[in-house]
């Protein structure tokens, strides 16, 4: 979307076992920043590599867990905003800048960001390519706003050496105002299996776009707990644990503290979304991630006013602090990135492996 600013109710408790790591304990440690410029895209293939992207061309790369960093930006880009990075190891990454016709391409390294191949130019002025997502290094799929009102999607099968739109009469039909955000990189998830989705926002309801065979056909549904209206109002962010666990992120970026509306839960692959039955995160989010190995309970979600995260798959959230962020991921239990404006770049403090739980029945209930 064309924001270019900083663009089942239950009964159950989760409670701490004894000598788990308290809450207080978890957190982001800020580390060294490779940039100054303002960062929205984090990809983690390891525990020890991250790779981060953002305006400017920015590219940077750390193989030690954030100690020192490279900045391994693609040349002759310093007018591109690279808003989404898909990294499949040290050496190999894919990136995608935003913005109306040649503004939106995508690029990739295989030898750590010493030389990048363009792999794809926006040819049509009415298009906006806002993220994208792979299954595989070799397949991906990538989205832009609607043009002539279908949304307009890009496939690749072969590691991007070719990009091709999806039939027109096969793409996904959009609500009047409707469209992706560009905030996070995050507005497209996939799961194995061919399933993708595409979370949006700007229309008279916030909706999921949903597809079972790698992009070839989809299903639209309406997302009713978040935020829905005029830009920039919807769902910003939506993660994926496995095909049919998932969760969409989103608000009003107007209103970075407003805690109404800011996130939805599915458990049928996104036919059917209810909030959560307790604490909601504190504001506007634009990046959610499910934490690897923790069965879909662990979750976090970064905004503008902060970060929060849930051990009981969404239902209840806990506020970690309020460094603005923009964008997260998690390779771990114990390893998770964000970044954000002025290239902040955070790692995650504690360790959720660490942390047992045990369910207990509510008072009362």
């Amino acid at each position: 979307m064309r924001v270019r600013a900083a663009l089942r109710a239950g009964s159950l408790a989760v409670a701490l076992t004894a000598g788990a790591l308290p809450a207080a304990a978890q957190g982001w440690d800020v580390v060294a920043a490779p940039t100054l410029t303002s960062l929205r895209g984090v990809s983690a293939p390891s525990e020890q590599v991250v790779w981060v992207s953002g305006a400017r061309g920015t590219v940077a790369r750390s193989g030690d867990a954030g100690r020192t960093w490279a900045l391994v930006s693609v040349p002759g880009a310093d007018s591109l905003d690279f808003r989404d990075i898909e990294a499949f190891d040290a050496m190999t990454a894919t990136v995608l800048s935003i913005g109306n016709g040649g503004d939106s391409r995508i690029y990739r390294t295989r030898d750590g960001g010493a030389t990048w191949t363009l792999q794809f130019t926006n040819p049509d002025t009415a298009a906006f390519y806002d993220c994208f997502s792979f299954w595989t290094p070799q397949h991906g799929i990538a989205m832009s706003d609607p043009v002539e009102g279908r949304f307009r999607i890009l496939h690749t099968a072969d590691g991007g050496t070719t990009w091709k739109a999806l039939p027109a009469a096969t793409s996904p039909e959009a609500l009047e105002g409707e469209a992706g955000f560009a905030a996070s990189g995050a507005c497209v998830a996939t799961a194995p299996g061919g399933h993708a989705w595409i979370a949006t926002g700007g229309g008279p309801e916030s909706r999921v776009l949903h597809s079972t065979d790698y992009g070839v056909t989809w299903q639209a549904h309406s997302i009713t707990p978040v935020a829905a209206g005029a830009a920039p109002r919807g769902a910003f962010a939506v993660a994926a644990f496995g095909p049919r666990t998932l969760v969409a992120a989103g608000g009003n970026y107007e209103r970075p503290a407003d805690d109404a509306s800011n996130i939805a839960l599915s458990d049928d692959g996104g036919v059917h979304w209810r909030p959560p039955a307790g604490r909601r995160p504190g504001g506007y989010r634009s990046g959610v991630a499910y934490v690897p190995g923790e069965e879909g309970r662990v979750l976090v979600a970064v905004g503008t006013s902060g970060t929060d995260y849930s051990i009981d798959g969404g239902e209840r959230w806990i506020a970690a602090d309020t460094l603005g962020l923009n964008a997260v991921t998690f390779v771990s239990s114990r390893m998770g990135w964000a970044v954000g404006p002025r290239g902040r770049v955070v790692r995650w403090r504690g360790n959720f492996g660490a942390m047992p739980i045990r369910i207990e029945k509510e008072p009362g209930r």
